[in-house]
């Protein structure tokens, strides 16, 4: 196990861990968010969940590389739908870290997603 990828890894689960926590901690202002941002209705409960057990997964480097791939598959996920909302014109309010991220989806959220994605590839390949 190269240090490169521990490093990444732990990174991206931190990330992880933090947006599972937000989307809870946000309580009810999470699904409506969650639905502006076209979110199908089924993923809304599960997701903060999932995202906290991909990121204490990575931190721990338990499974390293099937959860990377589920990390970035997830990410992979995010981007495609933020970019159909631009694309569309719409700029719903961020849900991706709670209240921490409460401002309308831009280009800035694509280069931060890009960012996790590049960490959950060396994670896989280092």
């Amino acid at each position: 196990m190269s240090t490169i990828a521990v490093v990444a890894s732990i990174a991206i689960g931190v990330a992880f861990l933090v947006a599972g926590g937000s989307k809870l901690a946000a309580g009810p202002a999470w699904p409506r968010q969650a639905a502006d941002l076209g979110a199908p209705r089924f993923v809304v409960p599960v997701l903060p969940w999932v995202e906290l057990a991909i990121g204490a997964a990575l931190v721990v480097q338990l499974g390293r590389p099937f959860v990377a791939i589920a990390a970035v598959s997830l990410l992979v996920a995010f981007s495609v739908m933020i970019a159909l909302r631009l694309s569309q014109g719409r700029r719903p309010m961020c849900a991706c870290f709670g209240a921490w991220s409460a401002k309308p989806i831009g280009a800035g959220h694509l280069f931060r997603n890009g960012a996790l994605i590049a960490l959950g590839i060396l994670a896989l390949a280092a």
